[in-house]
């Protein structure tokens, strides 16, 4: 905990999710009692004008219901609230309240209470102006040296700036070249006003130069002042700042000098009347509001800055001179006198924090009691300290250094998914082809025994299924832990029932070491049940519409899956082997087991990799090209702005013609690039399904552990999603590379080898096809995966028939190859050599 927090003597929190900005708090004795102490004036976004008075019996108790004078709702959102000389004959101050489309001016006064509830005031409208363009904000002050009123100026959305001299509409003024509106201040030493356009530059305007410059009914030029009639409106002088302001404060030192202090994004500076800069002090942190005053020291100001960080930073000039914690960060920031309490600093957050409090610290007073004094028997010591070190020597020896205590004994957690559909799809609005898309009900349950500190549950699906919410917060205290459940959806959330096949483009066959099951009984809900109880055909249509057909031999103990897209036989694939496990598990049988014997189908897999990077490589050459076409749209523009702002324009010279082109080509770029990145989408999902088919392959294959399929999972499969600056190609190809020369190395010098590290998009897929061959091969010679250390020694002696070492050059890669080729041929070959016998009771079902 900071010792410099800023000191809390009076807060409240204002309304119920309600918006605030810096134009929102105004510190003001408004109800004209002449004692010198302010009120507080907060407006909100909702609407809500609030009037405060503070005066805590206690520091820091909180609000009182006598605190708050007056609370009105306007119903106009309220954007800024300023308290001045705003009404004729009389220099009592009035309360200025701006809304979007509307000022309003009131009268504050209280009456004098008889019973114990105190004072009551109220608000009366003295004037309102309608205004004709949404208002950004305001500022006030005697403009053109008037004496004893108070002039307001509002600046709207297009950058115009409307003078009100009290009740009447004086004039509007169009500043030059504005496109977005700045923070706005007026300087009644020089009589002008200062603002920080979209240039990112300090403009100052002089208020007699905005007065007789012609007027500006409209926004375009007018015939009139093309032909040069009234004076042009001229800027009195410039500062580029090189950055956007936040806030404008003018401070009079005294009546021969002033400064312009502009608050950036990175830093603040004080400028002279001319434009000069006095001094500028670059930010460590972003700042949210400031408010500059008079020090006491002669000549010097001080600052009170508020950041992102929760802090308020005190400078004089630019000399850091205190840093105070926050419970907020501020969007306003006043200092005023309350309650005879001068100094008093009021800060106000976007959501309604109001604080006062000051700076300084509260002396501590506790005190350390005295330790008793007395005689150390060092004998007794001894035997203590012996018989603790026994007690940790015995738990060294049982449960390691520190003892473990199970994450699942603190938290446990349960999914249960409906075995139903949902009666109303939470998927609205949702359609894939001709197939409504349904939604299945997954009931997710935690169980703790100790209490937990915001315990946060997050749920992941693989795309493209979706989830209606995915995470999920609970408000507990305690210590952190983290937990994982795993939970299956079931298959007919996206699949249906379909139409078998006899011809399909890809073929697995998976063979077992038990007599064949009946479809039936494995896939209930997918076929209908035949009078022998024996189906040993099925299929399978995914909601995409992608047909998979699975046949059971009937004496092979053989089960075929087969369909027209290769990443489409994972799922149904991935289902049949849990399920025959599943099955026979009921039964009793322990020792059942599937294999994989065909050629591992990597020339398929492979074109869906290079299709994916094809997309990559597209999406890049789409980019470069949107990017071109942005800059040459903005340096048209950048022409034909310069063009327009010149008092005697040159012809455009087709400049427009290539502007409209150019937009269209951006467009049609930009539609590029979003196709792409769906097409995308959809591409790496597929690759994502059939690497999860390889790997199920690869374990079935070569009979690999649990572990050694996650470590398989973890090296093809390290992404969730893919990304421009992190791609599925390179990372895969280190951790394979990664695997070949540790765990599966042949020699010591492999495995001194280093991988680079930085990861970058190669320029083609080839050395990534490769390594993914001899991974396969490595592993074919008796390569086994492991993480630890000594798995990765050199296995000559242990890998029978030895493994292939990596190719330092293109013609070791070509032996491999050719070494390789028998290995994985094409499987589309191969199937026609190993069929099942009982594929003829297909021949009755219609193509």
């Amino acid at each position: 905990m900071s010792l410099f927090k800023a000191r809390d003597w009076w807060s409240t929190v204002l309304g119920e999710k309600e918006e605030f900005d810096q134009g929102c708090l105004c510190l003001a004795d408004v109800d004209n009692t002449g004692n010198g102490q302010d009120k507080i004036i907060v407006g909100s976004f909702m609407g809500y004008l609030r009037i405060f008075n503070p005066h805590p019996v206690k520091t820091g108790e909180g609000t009182q219901a006598e605190d708050l004078l007056l609370e009105v709702h306007l119903r106009d959102p309220i954007l800024q609230v300023e308290v001045g000389k705003f009404v004729s004959g009389t220099e009592m101050l009035h309360l200025a309240v701006l809304h979007s489309r509307k000022l309003c001016v009131y009268s504050v006064s209280g009456t004098l209470g008889n019973v114990e509830h105190g004072n009551q005031y109220q608000i009366k409208l003295m004037y309102e102006h309608n205004l004709q363009r949404i208002a950004c904000n305001m500022t006030y002050g005697s403009f053109g040296g008037v004496k004893g009123r108070d002039l307001i100026c509002i600046q709207s959305m297009d950058g115009m700036l409307m003078v009100f001299e009290q009740e009447s509409y004086a004039f509007g003024r169009f500043l030059p070249g504005s496109l977005l509106p700045g923070p706005l201040a007026y300087s009644s030493r020089t009589d002008s006003f200062i603002t920080v356009s979209s240039c990112r530059q300090v403009e100052s305007y002089k208020y007699q130069v905005l007065a007789f410059a012609t007027d500006a009914d409209k926004r375009q030029e007018t015939e009139q002042q093309k032909l040069g009639s009234g004076k042009r409106l001229v800027v009195d002088w410039t500062l580029n700042i090189g950055e956007q302001a936040l806030d404008i404060c003018i401070v009079s030192f005294n009546q021969s000098a002033s400064s312009v202090f502009v608050l950036g994004e990175r830093n603040f500076f004080c400028l002279k009347d001319n434009g000069q800069i006095r001094f500028m002090k670059k930010l460590d942190c972003s700042p949210s509001c400031f408010l500059p005053y008079c020090s006491v020291s002669e000549g010097t100001i001080n600052t009170l800055i508020g950041n992102h960080n929760n802090m308020l930073h005190i400078y004089q000039d630019v000399t850091l001179k205190w840093a105070t914690q926050l419970p907020h960060v501020p969007v306003a920031v006043r200092v005023g006198c309350l309650q005879d309490l001068k100094g008093v600093i009021v800060t106000l957050s976007d959501d309604g924090h109001l604080q006062c409090s000051y700076l300084g610290t509260d002396p501590s007073l506790f005190q350390a009691p005295k330790v008793e004094s007395r005689e150390l028997n060092y004998d007794e010591l001894d035997i203590e300290l012996k018989e603790l070190q026994k007690i940790i020597k015995d738990v060294n020896k049982s449960q390691g250094v520190w003892p473990m205590i199970e994450k699942e004994d603190d938290l446990k957690v349960s999914a249960m998914v409906s075995p139903n559909f949902d009666s109303v799809s939470q998927a609205t609005d949702v359609e894939v082809g001709t197939d409504l898309v349904r939604s299945v009900t997954v009931k997710v349950t935690l169980q703790n025994r100790v209490a937990l500190q915001k315990a946060k549950l997050s749920v992941y699906v693989q795309p493209p299924l979706v989830l209606t919410r995915d995470q999920f917060t609970f408000e507990f205290m305690g210590i952190p832990r983290v937990i994982q459940c795993k939970f299956r959806l079931p298959l007919k959330l996206i699949c249906l029932p379909g139409q078998p096949s006899k011809t399909a483009s890809h073929k697995l066959t998976i063979d077992t070491n038990k007599s064949p099951v009946s479809l039936l009984s494995l896939f209930p809900g997918f076929a209908n049940q035949s009078e022998d109880d024996q189906v040993n055909v099925m299929g399978f249509r995914f909601l995409g519409g992608s047909q998979v057909t699975l046949l059971a031999s009937k004496t092979s103990q053989r089960y075929r899956i087969q369909s027209e897209q290769f990443e489409d036989l994972w799922l149904v694939t991935n289902e049949l082997i849990i399920r025959l496990q599943e099955y026979f598990e009921k039964q009793g049988i322990k020792d059942f087991a599937c294999s994989f014997s065909g050629s591992m189908p990597l020339q398929e897999y492979f074109e869906l990799i290079d299709h994916h990077f094809e997309l990559r490589i597209n999406g890049e050459k789409l980019e470069e090209l949107l990017s071109e076409r942005a800059v040459q749209f903005r340096a048209i523009q950048r022409r034909l702005l310069t063009r327009f702002k010149d008092k005697t324009p040159a012809p455009l010279q087709h400049l427009d013609t290539l502007l409209d082109g150019t937009y269209k080509q951006v467009i049609a770029l930009a539609d590029a690039v979003e196709e792409n990145q769906d097409n995308l989408f959809q591409s790496f999902t597929r690759l994502k399904s059939a690497t999860h088919l390889v790997i199920l392959l690869i374990g079935l294959w070569q009979k690999l552990s649990a572990d050694q399929i996650a470590i398989l999972e973890a090296a093809f499969l390290p992404l969730q999603q893919d990304t421009p600056e992190l791609g599925w190609e390179e990372t895969v190809d280190a951790a394979i590379s990664h695997l070949l020369k540790t765990c599966l190395s042949k020699s010591s010098k492999e495995q001194a080898l280093n991988l680079s590290s930085q990861l970058s998009m190669p320029k083609d897929t080839s050395r990534l096809k490769k390594h993914i061959t001899l991974l396969c091969d490595r592993l074919a010679k008796g390569g086994r995966l492991c993480l630890s250390t000594d798995a990765a020694a050199p296995q000559t002696m242990v890998m029978p028939g030895g493994c292939t070492t990596i190719p330092e050059s293109d013609l070791e890669e070509r032996s491999v190859e050719q070494d390789s080729t028998e290995l994985f041929t094409n499987h589309k070959h191969l199937i026609a050599e190993t069929p099942i016998p009982e594929v003829s009771s297909l021949q009755g079902v219609s193509e």
